[in-house]
């Protein structure tokens, strides 16, 4: 069942299902809650509450928010947990892996833990040799770029395209839901938005970071030359010790679509350890 949260003037979609420690789910840009269909039910069958959130301006979550930045995504991303009651992990797919460390940093009485999925959590600049070496990074930077550009729906589908190198068995359908949602007025802008906002502000929360923190990137992730470098990078910039790197192997920008069962494995443990005493 789809609830809603109010936040200054609009709504959060979301929705619970299971019943244990809190969980909550947070996807990346030009997508909703259904990114996350099979990794979901697979952590309530595991014993936890699990928030599945749309992102503003997001899913069934309402357009007209005043920013997308990740810092106004951890925002709404705090009052999920707080309304629910923490503590809680988060787990932010992309930009809101981004949003989940400005979280932990400035809520860490209700952010027990993070993990981060092919996050987008540092400040960028374009890898000009990356580009030149790696096709698959190549290609994605090309129809991402046409995405920002102009709202091309066709490069956003062509780039997912490339994202999932290896698709679920309802992949067609699963296209065809997020053509649908993107198709409708104003989503576009939202994902345009997302993608032109810097990763800088959850870079510089790194080091405020108190909470454990799992980064799982995939070695075939398109948005990185070097995803594992990436991932790495992250972790140097968390305080020492906070930080652990997985890197799923064919992956790639969307592990909890294309190995979810992978995900859940790398999971569970963390979860375990950090929601203990929740």
């Amino acid at each position: 069942m789809t609830e809603h949260l109010s936040r200054a003037g609009n709504t959060l979609a979301y929705d619970v299902t299971g019943q244990g420690p809190l969980v909550v789910l947070a996807h990346g840009m030009g997508d909703s809650r259904h990114s996350y269909r099979f990794l979901a039910p697979a952590l309530a069958a595991a014993g936890y509450r699990v928030a599945n959130v749309d992102l503003r301006g997001c899913g069934d979550s309402s357009l007209g928010w005043d920013g997308y930045s990740r810092t106004d995504i951890a925002g709404d991303l705090v009052a999920v947990v707080r309304h629910l009651g923490g503590p809680a992990v988060i787990i932010g797919q992309s930009i809101s892996g981004g949003a989940a460390t400005i979280a932990a940093a400035t809520a860490p009485e209700l952010i027990s833990g993070v993990i981060e999925l092919a996050p987008f959590t540092r400040a960028q600049s374009v890898d000009l040799g990356g580009l030149l070496r790696v096709r698959r990074f190549r290609a994605g930077f090309i129809q991402l770029a046409q995405v920002l550009l102009r709202g091309s729906l066709t490069s956003w589908k062509k780039y997912l395209d490339i994202a999932v190198p290896t698709k679920p068995a309802d992949w067609a359908s699963e296209l065809a839901r997020i053509e649908a949602k993107m198709g409708e007025p104003g989503r576009m802008k939202v994902l345009q938005a997302m993608a032109k906002s810097s990763p800088s502000d959850a870079g510089a929360q790194l080091p405020n970071v108190t909470c454990p923190v799992l980064v799982i990137q995939g070695s075939a992730d398109p948005d990185w030359a070097d995803p594992r470098a990436e991932g790495e990078r992250i972790i140097a910039d968390l305080p020492s010790g906070l930080g652990e790197l997985a890197v799923i192997e064919g992956a790639g920008h969307y592990p909890h679509v294309q190995t979810p069962d992978q995900v859940l494995a790398l999971a569970l443990p963390f979860l375990a350890r950090t929601l203990a005493n929740a």
